[in-house]
C-alpha cells in the first residue's frame, strides 16, 4: 500500500506538497521518494511562446511494504523508457494470472511492454498515442484487486490515472484556477476550492503534445475508458467540468449484471450441504488465501508478531472470515481481533434514566455497547471451535474525551465526505485501526495494555451488499416482494465505491495499516451477482415445506445473508450463524453521541 501524490503545474518545484506530506507518510512509513520531471506541452495561454509551455510534473509516493521480500521504493521509474508509476494497490491477478512478489513492479513492467507493443502496430487508422492509450486501459482493466494509480507514459508524453471499479483505494483530484492538476491519496487543506473523489471505474488520460485546449485549464483530458459500466452510466464529464470527447472506448466490465430473474423463486432454498454453500466456501476461502497468506513480517522486526488482524464486531461477516482464516494460517500464527467500543454520553444518560439508582462507571459504559457483548460471545465460540490458536481479543475502549480530541483529524481524513453518518463510521474505523487497547493476561487474568503490530487488517465489508444483509433489504421485500429486493441489492452494489471505500481507506491507512476485503474479490463478486436471489438470502412469502433441502434446526436462521449463515453453521459456528446485523456506528456506539435527533445525512458544521 502507498500514499501517492501527483501535480502538474506551470511553476517549478513541489506544488503545496508540505500540506499533504504528514498524512502521506503515515500511510507509508517504510519509504518516501519524490521524482520531478518536465515536459513541453501546448496550451491556449497567450503568454506562452506560440502556445508552447513547460509543464512541471511531480510524483510522490510513500510505501507500506506488504508484497515481496524487500522494500521497493516508489515512484517506480523504467530506466529504458523513462516512464513513471505511482501505484497504491494490490494486484492479486493480472489477466487471470496470479502475481507473486511485488505487484507494483509487475504492473509497471506490463504497462511499458503493452504500450511499446501496441505503439509498433501497423494500424495506420489510429495514432501511436491513441494506441498507447488503449493498451494502458486494456491492461489496467484486467487487474483483479484494489488500486489507485498515476502513470506517466514518457514515450507518448501522456498521463493516466484512475481507481479500480469498486473504488477500494483513495484518490482525490483538483484542478485549481491556474490550471494546475493535483491528485492525492489524502485531502490537501491549503488549496482553495473543491477536491473530489476520482470516479471509480474510469481511466483518465491527458497528453501534452495535443492541440489547443480549453481556456478553462492547461489540460486536454483526451479519453476515458470505462472499466465498469455498472457504476458510471450517466457521467460524461471529467475533473473541473472539462468535457470529455463524445467517443469513449469501453473496456470489458469486471462484473456481470446482477441476476434479477425472480421467476425461479419457487425453487428450494439451499441447505447446509447444497452446491451453493459448497461453492461459497471454496470461493471465500480462495479469496482469503490471496489476502492473508504470505504476508511479510514488518521490516526490522526481530520478534514474531501477528501479521493480520480482523476488524471484529463479533458479527457474522467478520467472524466467518476468522473461522476460515484458521484453516489457512499456521496454528502458531496469532490472530488479533480488534473490537472497539465508545463512551457515548447520550447512551449513558438513557441507561441511567431507566435505572436512576445505578452508577455507570467508565467500564460499564463500554460493556453496554452491543458490539462488545457480541465480540466476547463470538470470541468464545472461536476458542471452542478452533482450539490451539492464540485468538487475541483486543478491547479498544474510547473515552468521549479522546473522541473529541481526535475528531479534527478524523474529519480531515474522511473529507470530502462530510456528514454525521460519515463521522460516526469513520470514528469507529479510525480507533479500531489504531489497534490500541487492552488484553487479558493469560497467566494473571489482568488487563494489560496492548497495541497490535499487524499491518494487514481484514474487513467483512461487502457481505451485506452482496447477500442482502441490511434492514432495508427486508423492508424492500416486505413492500415490493422479490422485485423490490433485487432492485435494492442492485442499488447497494452500484453505489458501494461512491459511498464508503475511499473514505474508509483514508481513515484506516492513517495508522500505517492496509485493509483488505475478502468479500469484494472480483471472482467472488462475479459469482454472487450471478446467483439468483433465493441463493443469497432466505426472504420468502411462505414457510418452507418439509421436503426442502434444509436442516430442521437451521430453519430459524435470519433470512438476511442466509447462505453465509448456512456456511457458518456448517463450520460449527452456530451462535454466529444466529447473530443479527447491526451497523458499525450503532454497534460501537459512535452514532448520535450528543444529540439523538441528528440525522445521518446532516452535514457537519
Amino acid at each position: 500500500m502507498c500514499g501517492i501524490y501527483f501535480s502538474c503545474t506551470r511553476q517549478k518545484g513541489t506544488h503545496h506538497l508540505d500540506n499533504s506530506l504528514h498524512f502521506l507518510k503515515r500511510r507509508g512509513p517504510d519509504s518516501f521518494k519524490c521524482v520531478h520531471t518536465a515536459v513541453n506541452g501546448k496550451t491556449s495561454d497567450t503568454t506562452c511562446n506560440n502556445g508552447l509551455c513547460v509543464f512541471y510534473l511531480t510524483f510522490v509516493a510513500t510505501v507500506l511494504s506488504l508484497r515481496g521480500d524487500c522494500i521497493i521504493e516508489q515512484p517506480l521509474e523504467d530506466e529504458q523508457s523513462g516512464s513513471i508509476l505511482c501505484w497504491n494497490g494490490e494486484a492479486w491477478k493480472i489477466n487471470g494470472a496470479p502475481i507473486y512478489g511485488n505487484d507494483a513492479v509487475a504492473v509497471l513492467d506490463l504497462l511499458v511492454k503493452a504500450i511499446s507493443a501496441r505503439s509498433d502496430s501497423s494500424n495506420k487508422e489510429i495514432s501511436p498515442s491513441e494506441e498507447a492509450s488503449r493498451a494502458a486501459s486494456d491492461l489496467i482493466s484486467t487487474i483483479s484487486g484494489p488500486y489507485a494509480f498515476v502513470f506517466y507514459d514518457s514515450q507518448h508524453e501522456r498521463i493516466f490515472y484512475g481507481r479500480d471499479a469498486l473504488g477500494r483505494r483513495s484518490l482525490l483530484q483538483k484542478i485549481d484556477g491556474s490550471g494546475n492538476l493535483m491528485l492525492s491519496s489524502v485531502f490537501d487543506f491549503s488549496e482553495a476550492g473543491d477536491w473530489s473523489e476520482v470516479e471509480p471505474g474510469f481511466i483518465y488520460s491527458f497528453e501534452f503534445a495535443s492541440k489547443s485546449v480549453s481556456h478553462q485549464t492547461s489540460f486536454k483530458v483526451s479519453g476515458a475508458r470505462k472499466t465498469n459500466k455498472n457504476t458510471l452510466n450517466d457521467h460524461n464529464r471529467c475533473p473541473a467540468n472539462i468535457n470529455l470527447p463524445k467517443k469513449m472506448h469501453f473496456s470489458k466490465s469486471p462484473f456481470p449484471e446482477l441476476n434479477k430473474d425472480i421467476t425461479s423463486t419457487s425453487q428450494h432454498m439451499p441447505g447446509i450441504d447444497s452446491m451453493i454453500v459448497n461453492e461459497l466456501t471454496q470461493k471465500l476461502r480462495y479469496s482469503l488465501s490471496l489476502r492473508v497468506q504470505n504476508i511479510p513480517s514488518p521490516p526490522s522486526t526481530a520478534t514474531v508478531v501477528p501479521r493480520v488482524a480482523i476488524l471484529f464486531s463479533g458479527g457474522l461477516d467478520c467472524t466467518l472470515l476468522a473461522r476460515l482464516m484458521h484453516d489457512l494460517l499456521p496454528q502458531e500464527q496469532d490472530i488479533d481481533l480488534l473490537n472497539v467500543a465508545f463512551e457515548n454520553p447520550r447512551a449513558i444518560r438513557a441507561a441511567r434514566s431507566f435505572s436512576p439508582q445505578s452508577t455507570y462507571s467508565i467500564t460499564s459504559a463500554y460493556s453496554i455497547c452491543p458490539d462488545r457483548a457480541t465480540g466476547i460471545s463470538s470470541h468464545a465460540e472461536l476458542l471452542r471451535v478452533c482450539p490451539g490458536r492464540m485468538w487475541r481479543f483486543v478491547s479498544i475502549d474510547v473515552p468521549y474525551s479522546e473522541t473529541l480530541a481526535h475528531r479534527p483529524d478524523v474529519v480531515k481524513l474522511m473529507l470530502p465526505h462530510n456528514t454525521e453518518m460519515d463521522l460516526s463510521i469513520a470514528c469507529a474505523l479510525y480507533f479500531a485501526a489504531r489497534g490500541s487497547g487492552t488484553v487479558h493476561d493469560n497467566t494473571t487474568g489482568d488487563l494489560i495494555p496492548y497495541t497490535t503490530r499487524a499491518r494487514v487488517l481484514v474487513s467483512g465489508l461487502g457481505a451485506d451488499e452482496l447477500f442482502a444483509g441490511y434492514t432495508r433489504h427486508a423492508f424492500a421485500f416486505d413492500r415490493k416482494g422479490y422485485q423490490g429486493l433485487v432492485d435494492e441489492i442492485e442499488l447497494d452494489f452500484k453505489r458501494l465505491g461512491k459511498r464508503n471505500l475511499g473514505r474508509d481507506d483514508r481513515v484506516i491507512s492513517n495508522w500505517g495499516r492496509e485493509v483488505r476485503y475478502p468479500y469484494l474479490d472480483e471472482e467472488l463478486v462475479t459469482w454472487a451477482l450471478k446467483l439468483p436471489v433465493w441463493g443469497k438470502c432466505g426472504f420468502r412469502k411462505q414457510h418452507p415445506s418439509e421436503d426442502e433441502d434444509v436442516n430442521r434446526e437451521s430453519l430459524d436462521l435470519d433470512p438476511a445473508k442466509r447462505t453465509l449463515r448456512l456456511l457458518a453453521w456448517n463450520l460449527g459456528m452456530r451462535g454466529v450463524a444466529m447473530e443479527r446485523k447491526r451497523a458499525i456506528q450503532f454497534g460501537a456506539r459512535t452514532a448520535k453521541m450528543e444529540n439523538g435527533k441528528s440525522k445521518g445525512t446532516q452535514e457537519l458544521s
